[in-house]
């Protein structure tokens, strides 16, 4: 086997892998975005328009705040422990009882 014909399939065979790779990362991205279309129209069941504003603010201030907000927004409706819709009062009270938890973690610093 030449050399010329040894580097051609080495070429063939690399471009077989890198297919293979993005097509295994379209599936990836397909997959969360199927789940993100899912969450956001489970929020849009269970949220009135006026908390579901509230909640895009709260994601565009704090994004990693907001993405816990939402899953236990999930949980909280999925378990039937809160009135559906859940209406703005409802969740400024979420969102006071997640600041709280948030708030009681004690950082110490210790110098040396």
């Amino acid at each position: 086997m030449s050399s010329d014909e040894e580097l051609e399939r080495i070429r063939q065979q690399r471009m077989l892998e890198i297919q293979a790779q993005q097509q295994q990362q379209g599936q990836v991205q397909q997959a969360q975005q199927e789940a993100e279309a899912k969450k956001e129209a489970l929020l849009r069941q269970i949220l009135t328009p006026e908390a579901r504003q509230r909640l895009a603010r709260v994601r565009m201030v704090r994004p990693d705040f907001g993405a816990q907000l939402e899953l236990q927004l999930l949980q909280v409706a999925q378990s039937g422990r809160v009135n559906l819709p859940i209406d703005d009062e409802t969740l400024k009270r979420l969102l006071t009882q997640l600041q709280a938890q948030q708030s009681k973690r004690d950082i110490k610093i210790t110098r040396r």
